[in-house]
């Protein structure tokens, strides 16, 4: 049973509208106030293990 093929060509726009949300999130890094290393925010620090 072959699998069935694209009837029509997807545009520029359309491709690289569907592709703009696959870029790479930023990542919000704070300092850990007791051992200083990065850590996320409203997390324990996992290097010391502090608010």
């Amino acid at each position: 049973m072959p699998a069935p093929a694209p009837k029509k060509r997807h545009s520029k726009s359309k491709v690289g509208r569907r592709r703009a949300n696959q870029g790479l999130k930023k990542i919000n890094v704070s300092i850990c106030t007791q051992c200083k290393a990065p850590k996320l925010p409203h997390r324990l620090c996992s290097n010391c293990g502090a608010k």
